[in-house]
């Protein structure tokens, strides 16, 4: 593990240092509190941090708490080094954010004691990160195709009608329904058309920018939220999507299975506010239309001020 130590005596900052790299650790050194700040806003910057108290720059205490005003996340563990004794001077270092302090000279048993406390706090915290990431990816994405979920991809609509309002901005949706879906499930099994569901995304995904949006809308229809994109620029990434999905079989464990998809295209207009659902029915019509007029095409919804043509 990477620690750093913060100390500007050379003397006692070898003998940290010669005991630290002894015990294993990675050890990244400075030799004032800026330098030490410096290191700490790194992206790898280390999670064991030893503070000399009293140093140049930013002494140990300021530094302990603008680390914990500045830098949330991943959590620094950090160890102030003192001379200094007195209860209420302890007392103002842990106040600070200090996790712990050891004072000098110090005990190299102690020290490593420490230590050893504070690499399982970080290895805890590693383990909560984690389960909270996979819990918000449950809770966001689609278990089988691992798209957006229906939830989600209306929030990010959201997100994105309030920004495009801010700025003056473009935002278009795209609705999309696999044509006679039924039938794969049908004719191939449960197991096929999840098969197909797959493929279908990440054909999709090979398709828009990396910073649009697809979503699971629900069953075998998509919903895409393209920011920045005016009704000519998601016309054309309609038609491109269309293409992708029925231009060739889709190869499955029980075969090369033929999928269509039908796709609906509407567009905000500039200086107009919309509401989610306002968007959501007028790509949906425009879905529908694609399907009336014989699937596997693209149907676009044009915005003549409140009316749709």
């Amino acid at each position: 593990m990477r620690i750093l130590i913060a100390e500007d005596d050379a003397v006692s900052r070898r003998l940290l240092e010669a005991k630290l790299v002894k015990w294993g650790y990675d050890v990244v050194v400075a030799r004032t509190g800026d330098e030490a700040w410096a290191e700490l806003r790194k992206e790898d910057a280390p999670r064991l941090a030893i503070l000399d108290w009293m140093m140049p720059g930013i002494d140990g205490v300021t530094l302990c708490r603008k680390v914990r005003t500045e830098i949330w996340e991943p959590y620094t563990y950090i160890i102030l080094l003192t001379a200094l004794c007195r209860d209420e001077d302890l007392v103002t270092g842990m106040d600070a954010g200090a996790d712990d302090y050891i004072t000098k000279p110090f005990k190299a048993n102690e020290l490593r004691v420490r230590l050893r406390a504070g690499r399982r706090i970080i290895e805890l915290q590693n383990e909560l990160i984690e389960a909270r990431e996979v819990l918000r990816e449950q809770a966001t994405h689609d278990p089988l195709t691992g798209l957006w979920n229906h939830g989600e991809i209306l929030r990010i609509l959201r997100s994105q009608l309030s920004r495009a309002e801010r700025e003056g901005a473009d935002v278009s949706v795209i609705m999309a329904d696999l044509d006679h879906f039924k039938n794969v499930n049908d004719i191939h099994g449960h197991m096929a058309g999840d098969a197909v569901l797959r493929l279908t995304a990440r054909r999709m995904l090979s398709q828009v920018r990396n910073y649009d949006y697809i979503g699971r809308y629900g069953g075998e229809e998509f919903m895409v939220v393209l920011p920045g994109c005016d009704l000519e620029k998601a016309g054309v990434l309609a038609e491109r999507l269309c293409q992708c999905i029925g231009g060739e079989s889709m190869d499955i464990p029980d075969g090369m299975v033929p999928v269509t998809i039908s796709l609906g295209v509407v567009t905000t207009s500039k200086g107009k506010k919309y509401d989610t659902d306002t968007l959501v029915q007028a790509a949906d019509l425009a879905l529908y239309r694609a399907k009336e007029n014989g699937r596997n095409r693209v149907e676009i919804v044009i915005w003549k001020d409140r009316v749709l043509g």
